[in-house]
């Protein structure tokens, strides 16, 4: 039955830029959507940048804008990395909106009629410089614990001991670097130990609302039966603050917490007012609709206690369900700035172009539960070509053509087809249940090792027939026709499995293919009779350099200036000689004929291909050249092959290469590939016909 579905990933702070990091989760977030929409549920993703707050505040004051200026410049920036993702929300907006404003001085009303608002006065540091009331992590001094200087008012980097503020040693403001005075001050809290919020949070918490890891981790938080280890949560902030002011309260407002999740029902109301939608068809108690926070599990404390309890005290309805993910890691370790892997969502899109890359990647780990997820950098290469590349655009790339050049574009007709070849096509559409059963659980993993291993079977089907050799065979043309248009439907129908990953690109075969856009019940109806397009390259691989090259620029720019100027001119003077050392190779004198009939170059068959364990670029290759014994030979080929895709191919060896003792074992020669300026590394592989171990000459 169709549903009715709103879907929100958390807010982006407006003080830095979107990184690797965060696009874990909107990238989940939006395969998840875009899987809904293709199902023809009706499926709202809204989300905001995250705009108040004291750093926002001072940030503005140091670059001489207003924080309006700041926020929407930072909102354009935002926005502009989530497109080049392919990120798309039904409405990106902001928190600073009257929308949210009134939510949120609408919510407090009714706590504070609920008798849930407190007030009552505390003690907190004091910047008499600027004049402020400092957040703890703009309090500084030496740690308490271990005497390690300059650490935060709340947690020590260096032994990781937490604390209060007013514990540490000779505390200063990290903002004038003054000490700070102390200053009582009332504030608003909303009352979170009462009875009344403990109990529905136990009971909510226990519901299947959470994944069990997640509502495990609230037990905790919440204590067992007749404890109450919840404090009352401290929502406001003194003047001068960046922010909503609080009703009837001058000089005070709302912590910044209070109105980011408030934002995602202003986000959803500018939708409403766009759109026609009604508001409380989604946020009134009892509603039939569905509602899905996509959160890291950072703020796991905030959404699923914070939150739904003020929204159920406050009449509106709660989450469905609250999907947390785990944070990243790049290379097993965290992001780093010194080794260059803390990544900017602009900086891989001007070194690495495609971001449909790593959508497909982190598709690849991603499994619905909230462990930590790695990018490896090897692997997110090796993986990328050999799944997308080498597996699922090689369907089409070895049949298209035949079908353009010999049969004016027209697939075979239904009854064309014989018995083995309607058999893959039922079986490719047999398997959509399953794959719409991980999408929807949001386990892509297992979504995408069903689809590759029905790629799998239409490459297998595709070397089988060898259409290649059916185009020069008399008398063939019926089963030229027939082997590429179920090569073609096999792959149409992986390319519909793959859209939620994999938009962009999507578009690109619909367009080629010549059909419409692909919906989830498109599966049941293969093309026979059907006109496609001439067939264009669709992607190409992944080269490891501009991996290397991204790493490198991220390194490079937290380097000072008169560094980064110096090695400029090294890398200048590096060139230049490089440029004069190519011109002076380019005058090399010919060789003789002699010398070519030196190298011994064969037709080898690639009988078997493996990983070689601790090798971040070889492959370990067995060669049959026509001898008694096979060859071992390792290449640095791993970055462009998956050994799988490898196994029974032909290609060339030099034979005579005097064997290298390696600390994985003997290479008995070398495999000839070509690689230029252009990204991409290619074996060289003799025409149809050859056979292992003629010579070339």
């Amino acid at each position: 039955m169709p549903r009715k579905i709103l879907v929100t990933s958390a807010l982006p702070y407006a003080n830095g830029s979107i990184h690797l990091g965060h696009l874990v989760e909107y990238i989940q977030t939006d395969i998840w959507v875009r899987f809904q929409k293709m199902q023809g549920h009706t499926c709202h993703y809204v989300c905001a940048d995250d705009t108040h707050g004291t750093p926002i505040m001072l940030r503005a004051e140091k670059e001489g804008i207003t924080p309006e200026a700041l926020i929407a410049r930072v909102w354009q920036e935002h926005k502009s990395d989530f497109d080049a993702f392919h990120i798309e929300f039904d409405n990106y907006g902001s928190t600073n909106s009257e929308d949210t404003r009134e939510f949120a001085q609408s919510i407090y009303r009714k706590l504070k009629s609920e008798k849930l608002i407190e007030i009552r006065s505390i003690e907190q540091f004091y910047d008499p410089v600027k004049q402020m009331f400092l957040p703890d992590r703009f309090i500084k001094g030496e740690c308490p614990k271990c005497h390690a200087k300059d650490q935060y008012g709340d947690n020590c980097e260096v032994c990781g001991a937490t604390y209060a503020p007013t514990e540490l040693i000779n505390a200063y403001s990290a903002v004038s670097g003054a000490p700070p005075e102390r200053r009582n001050s009332d504030h608003h809290f909303f009352r979170l130990s009462d009875p009344r919020c403990q109990e529905f949070l136990r009971e909510w918490t226990r519901s299947d609302t959470l994944q069990p890891e997640a509502s495990n981790k609230m037990q905790e938080w919440l204590g067992g039966s007749g404890e109450n280890k919840l404090t009352d949560w401290d929502i406001s902030r003194d003047a001068p603050y960046f922010g909503f002011e609080i009703p009837d309260a001058p000089g005070k407002y709302f912590y910044v917490w209070l109105d980011a999740p408030v934002g995602y029902m202003g986000s959803f109301q500018q939708l409403c007012k766009d759109a026609g939608l009604d508001f409380d068809e989604y946020w009134q108690q009892g509603s039939n609709t569905e509602l899905y926070h996509f959160i890291g599990k950072d703020i796991l404390y905030f959404h699923a206690l914070f939150w739904p309890a003020m929204l159920q005290h406050a009449g509106y309805r709660t989450p469905t369900r609250l999907f947390a993910h785990g944070f990243l890691t790049v290379n097993g370790e965290k992001m780093s700035k010194s080794r260059g892997t803390f990544i900017t969502a602009k900086s891989y899109e001007e070194h690495v172009k495609c971001t449909e890359y790593l959508r497909y990647y982190y598709a690849a780990k991603l499994n619905g539960s909230m462990e930590d997820l790695d990018l490896s950098l090897d692997d997110f290469v090796a993986k990328v070509n050999s799944d997308l590349i080498g597996k699922y655009i090689n369907i089409a790339s070895r049949s298209a053509g035949f079908i353009s050049k010999r049969f004016g574009g027209m697939l075979a007709r239904r009854e064309q087809v014989g018995t083995q070849g309607m058999a893959l096509i039922e079986a490719f559409i047999a398997a959509r249940e399953a794959i719409a059963q991980s999408y929807e659980a949001r386990d892509f993993s297992r979504a995408l090792r069903e689809i590759m291993r029905l790629a799998d079977l239409a490459n297998e089907y595709v070397n089988d027939k060898a259409p290649w050799v059916l185009a020069k065979q008399e008398g063939q043309e019926a089963s030229l026709q027939e082997v590429c248009s179920v090569s073609l439907n096999l792959f149409r129908l992986l390319t519909l499995y793959l859209k939620p990953i994999l938009p962009k690109l999507a578009e690109q075969v619909e367009s080629f293919l010549n059909i419409g856009l692909l919906s989830w019940a498109d599966a049941e109806y293969p093309l026979f009779a059907h006109v496609i397009k001439e067939y264009k390259h669709l992607m190409t691989r992944l080269d490891p350099k501009l991996i290397d090259a991204m790493v490198a620029a991220n390194k490079e720019s937290l380097q000072p200036a008169a560094e980064s100027r110096q090695r400029h001119a090294a890398h200048q003077q590096h060139t230049a000689a490089k440029d004069a050392a190519q011109a002076e190779k380019d005058f090399e004198p010919f060789i003789s004929i002699d010398d070519f009939t030196k190298v011994d170059l064969r037709v080898a068959k690639i009988v078997n291909a493996e990983h070689v364990e601790g090798a971040d670029k070889l492959i370990r290759l067995t060669l049959d050249i026509g001898e008694e014994k096979t060859r071992n030979v390792f290449a640095g080929i791993k970055s462009a092959y998956a050994p799988e895709e490898l196994i029974g191919r032909l290609t060339v060896m030099v034979a005579n290469l005097a064997p290298r003792k390696m600390k994985f074992g003997l290479s008995e020669g070398m495999v000839l590939a070509a690689s230029g300026d252009a990204p991409g590394l290619y074996i060289l592989s003799p025409d149809h016909g050859a056979q292992p171990g003629m010579r070339i000459k």
